[in-house]
């Protein structure tokens, strides 16, 4: 057995997970975010440690009560953000969010055409990495810390990402995972950071924080800290990575190229398992794609800033929670009795399937017939839209396995499979992201796990044509509005 531990931004859980496949023992404990003016959102690193060491001890406990040997220690988590540390791994500052907004009009800047018509910044570093620039991601954030907080950075050693932060104060070591360390300055081809990209973005003076990403299969082992804070024997193996939505991708079942993963959680995450790394120098630059532990394979991503945290917004103002949706949605019928929403409701805007610091929510067609039900349909459809578009932008081509937290309703799935129009997946235990960190960790343990095994323990769902074929024409009302939207936001930008 294997204890995988999935970072989550609001939530950090713990999960027994057997070779089989199974998942056992959960523990899970709410982390905060700390929220400041300007659309600032950081975390204090000592409570997410600590948040570590409390769910990681109770399936310690559940598993000595059984006479359960413990492998290792798979720790999987939030990507992006900035977790700034030295070398003893002690954080120099509140790490910050992926969530976070203050470096929005760096970005803004960056996606404007330069003189002379020379390409943005944003493009420009997207053809060299294939990965789109956003505020919460380390050029943007180093970029505004160079300008405005430079005393954290000059006594930084690293500048990581949440998984390593804690894999560092487990273990002493100083890494990252490749899949971490792709966005947005690595070329995933050769896994080396590309020193323009770092120049374009003003930051290369900073290049000798990024840490060195380990190889493949790489195994750590507990320190004597780390043992501590865990209550396991110093030596034990810890591996870390990949990040959450990789993890995800691989304990929901999503192992064969061309295959994708829709992830429900906070954020809408949609991905492709793929071997073509070609960069479309046209498309927005928008999305990403990650090393795997199989160097000739790459996950594209396109991970757009809301998904379930949309649908906590929502339900709030009403004073309903998760468990009220699905009788909600099945009230209202397909298109919302008119109502329909574009999902973007972060304050630091959208970053895929294109990218607009700017982008912003709203509901439209309402009529005083409409009710609570309609808004939550329409919110739900739009969110659906939203991965529709994200997976037409990357080529889908096989099965969709899709989890996360919005998908325990039936009926929010169902939306999915019909607006997709293909049946989906789903896996019959929540705790994917636990699940593809030990599958990971038993690879790099040199005792790869059952592949056809693994993926048999999920359902399908099927899409109805009928809903499918009137879906298919509402999205294309969908995508007419998010083009006189788009215009709209760059109205505003222009006079502001």
């Amino acid at each position: 057995m294997i204890i995988g531990v999935d970072l989550g931004t609001s939530v950090t859980k713990a999960s027994a997970i057997y070779f089989d496949g199974r998942v056992g023992e959960t523990a899970s404990l709410p982390t905060s975010l700390d929220r400041h003016p300007g659309g600032q959102v950081e975390q204090d690193f000592a409570s997410v440690l600590a948040a570590v060491a409390t769910v990681v001890r109770q399936i310690v406990a559940a598993a000595h009560l059984a006479g359960e040997e413990i492998e290792a220690v798979a720790i999987t988590g939030q990507g992006d953000g900035l977790w700034l540390r030295d070398a003893a791994g002690n954080p120099v500052r509140p790490a910050i969010s992926w969530m976070d907004a203050r470096a929005a009009e760096i970005v803004e800047s960056w996606n404007l055409t330069r003189d002379a018509g020379e390409a943005s910044v944003s493009r420009q570093v997207y053809r060299l990495t294939g990965s789109g620039l956003f505020p919460g991601c380390h050029a943007a954030l180093l970029a505004w810390l160079a300008a405005n907080e430079s005393e954290s950075l000059e006594r930084a050693a690293v500048a990581g990402y949440c998984v390593d932060a804690v894999l560092h104060s487990l273990t002493g070591r100083m890494s990252v995972d490749a899949s971490d360390a792709s966005l947005p300055f690595m070329d995933v081809r050769t896994r080396k950071y590309v020193p323009a990209a770092l120049e374009l973005c003003g930051i290369a003076d900073w290049a000798h924080l990024l840490p060195v990403p380990a190889e493949s299969g790489t195994i750590f082992t507990l320190d004597s800290r780390g043992a501590e804070l865990l209550g396991l024997p110093e030596g034990t193996p810890v591996t870390g990575g990949p990040y959450d939505l990789q993890a995800c991708g691989l304990g929901s079942g999503t192992t064969r190229v061309g295959e994708g993963t829709l992830v429900v959680g906070t954020t809408l995450s949609c991905q492709v398992l793929t071997a073509d790394t070609t960069i479309d120098r046209e498309a927005d630059p928008a999305g990403m794609w990650l090393c795997t532990a199989d160097p000739e394979l790459f996950l594209r991503v396109m991970p757009s800033m809301v998904g379930t945290a949309s649908l906590d917004w929502l339900l709030g103002l009403f004073g309903l929670g998760p468990s009220d949706l699905n009788g909600l949605l099945l009230e209202s019928p397909p298109g919302a009795n008119g109502a329909s929403a574009l999902t973007f409701f972060s304050p630091s805007g959208e970053r895929a399937p294109f990218v607009e610091p700017f982008a912003r929510g709203e509901f439209t067609g309402l009529q005083l017939r409409n009710t609570r039900a309609d808004l939550l349909r329409a919110l739900c459809e739009g969110v659906a839209f939203a991965a529709r578009h994200c997976f037409e932008e990357m080529g889908l081509d096989g099965e969709v396995t899709a989890c996360g937290g919005g998908l325990q309703s039936d009926a929010w799935a169902g939306i999915f499979a019909d607006v997709l129009g293909r049946p989906l997946y789903l896996p019959n235990n929540s705790a994917v992201g636990s699940r593809g960190a030990a599958l990971t960790a038993w690879a790099g343990l040199g005792a790869p796990v059952d592949d056809d095994l693994w993926r048999s323990q999920r359902r399908r769902i099927d899409p109805d044509p009928d809903r499918s074929a009137f879906y298919d024409r509402a999205y294309a009302g969908y995508r007419q509005r998010l083009t006189s939207a788009r215009a709209l936001w760059a109205l505003g930008r222009s006079s502001s």
